[in-house]
Order: C-alpha cells, then structure tokens, then sequence
C-alpha cells in the first residue's frame, strides 16, 4: 500500500497524521460547520483548505511530498470522510432537539418524520 495511499516508511505515521490528527480536525470542522447551520458547500471548501494544512504537516514533519494531488486527493477523501460524518451526527441531534414534534432519530447520522 506504500506509494499508493501513503508516501512515509509507515503506515503507523501516516494513520497517527491523517486519521488521528486530520480526524479530529476534520470532525470538529464539520460540527462546527452544522452548529453554524452552514451548508455542505462551506464544509466542502473548508475541508479542501484543511486538506493542503494535513499535506504540510506530512510534509514539514516527515518530509513527504508536498505539491502532490495523489496523496493531496488521499489526505482529502479521508477528511472529507470524518468531516461529513461529524456534520452530520451534529446536525442529527439539532434535528431532533429542536424539532422533537417533527423528527426521530434513527440512527446517530440520520432522522425521520414522526
């Protein structure tokens, strides 16, 4: 999987910076994103920015490429992953909190009519 979705000597490196660290990031991104009650758009083009900081950091910390769009692209999908995730768990309790007469939850990513 080396050179395909990572460039570093190991995959414990690049699992700690893309999926701890960009995770974190990219799911407290989308949760504010639905706190603000913004639209996917916005999340979109924050997470795009959030994708070239995670490049940097791949970068500056263990010297990976960092003009790359192949792992630009890999860093990003994943990102875009956690962050639609927390926008959307978010956005799930604020449905069903403040329209509890209107929406169940059926899920922690979904609800539905009453």
């Amino acid at each position: 999987m080396q050179g395909i979705l990572y460039e570093e000597s190991s995959i414990l490196t690049f699992a700690i910076i893309t999926f701890v660290m960009g995770g974190w990031t990219a799911w407290r991104t989308g949760r504010a994103m639905a706190e603000s009650w913004s639209g996917i758009r916005t999340l979109v083009a924050y997470v795009l920015l959030l994708g070239v900081a995670l490049r940097f950091i791949h970068h500056a910390l263990f010297d990976g490429t960092f003009l790359s769009p192949h792992y630009y692209l890999v860093d990003t999908i994943v990102l875009m992953g956690f962050a639609y995730a927390g926008y959307r768990f978010t956005r799930t309790g604020q449905m069903t909190t403040q329209y509890y007469w209107l929406y169940r939850k059926t899920s922690p990513f979904s609800w539905a009519p009453k």
